[in-house]
């Protein structure tokens, strides 16, 4: 039997909706905590900060979650270590994915697009990879089919693809692709193909969004590698937004790929989609530090302190933007 709306908020097996407001107190706490220290070059402190405010936020909430995506592993760091539990252990049983601070170096120079990011879906719904793996990805908006674009072609045979999909010449599309030194021949490519790039200093979870939302970014496509976890937290945002995207990750060591096996990755070769890196039931907020296209900064005031956070769900593709204003 199919569940109506009201019944399928009731089902346990799905996570309330009254989780996304508790969701959104948690990266606002975090993204306030790491604004003290924004522009001012420390971003060891920025991160310490928001990761504490995080978990002291987290352990309020109702629920029994456990980290499956966080700063590292046990004893590698205090808090928000993969396996952690987090919550006041009862209620719903959730596996989280944090980025307490995406974009530390933009946080630590007051650059744009630093956040605070958290997903949340129902036990087992979120791939579990390693803090260092990287992971290649690609990703499209959802008016496109699926098969559009394919994470093994080469960058021209994704751009031209995508062209004629869209209808228009290869120079009319933009990439976005983090700027960094192994992206060297890809940006070669791309330029070579004609096409537009636009370059990401840090942050590529609001690439992702950016490269599915063509209509307000003006992006058309996401290429290139980047972090492991920060491809999952993409993907639970797209759950809820819509969107098309591969990962592919990369345990170029012997060490990588036994880690990833006891993690329960059993095809190092696999290529996932969104449904596979983030399925069932998914909440997405990110709360902006540093303004960005994604949500606007903290605002410091006098007697109080500003906060803009997106907050989503895959159950309903409800996205909400939520202004708050906070006592000091």
């Amino acid at each position: 039997m199919k569940l109506n709306k009201v019944d399928n908020d009731r089902n346990p097996a799905n996570l309330h909706r009254t989780l996304t407001l508790e969701m959104v107190r948690v990266t606002e706490r975090a993204a306030m905590a790491a604004a003290e220290w924004r522009g001012k070059g420390n971003e060891k402190a920025a991160d310490e900060a928001a990761v504490a405010a995080m978990k002291a936020e987290l352990d309020e909430v109702a629920i029994s979650g456990r980290i499956v995506i966080g700063e590292g592993e046990q004893f590698e760091c205090d808090d928000l270590y993969v396996g952690q539990a987090v919550g006041q252990g009862e209620g719903p049983e959730v596996d989280i994915a944090v980025d307490p601070l995406e974009g530390v170096t933009l946080c630590a120079k007051n650059q744009p697009d630093s956040l605070v990011v958290l997903a949340m879906a129902e036990r087992g719904g979120l791939l579990n990879v390693a803090r260092n793996v990287y992971m290649h990805k690609i990703a499209i908006g959802a008016e496109y089919a699926p098969e559009t674009v394919h994470i093994e072609w080469s960058a021209t045979e994704n751009v031209k693809a995508l062209a004629k999909a869209k209808g228009v010449p290869i120079s009319e599309i933009t990439a976005i692709v983090l700027d960094r030194p192994r992206h060297g021949g890809l940006l070669e490519e791309l330029r070579t193909a004609g096409v537009s790039v636009k370059l990401l200093s840090d942050g590529d979870i609001a690439g992702v969004i950016h490269a599915v939302n063509s209509a307000d970014t003006g992006v058309d496509i996401y290429l290139g590698s980047g972090g492991a976890p920060e491809g999952v937290l993409a993907a639970a945002a797209l759950r809820c937004i819509g969107g098309h995207m591969q990962g592919k990750l990369i345990l170029d060591t012997p060490d990588k790929r036994l880690h990833a096996g006891e993690m329960g990755i059993e095809d190092p070769n696999r290529i996932y989609d969104v449904t596979e890196l983030a399925s069932g039931d998914v909440l997405f907020s990110a709360t902006g530090v540093t303004d960005g296209s994604l949500a606007e900064g903290v605002r410091l005031r006098r007697g109080w302190v500003e906060t803009s956070t997106v907050v989503m769900r895959s159950w309903s593709q409800t996205t909400r933007w939520i202004k708050a204003r906070h006592a000091r």
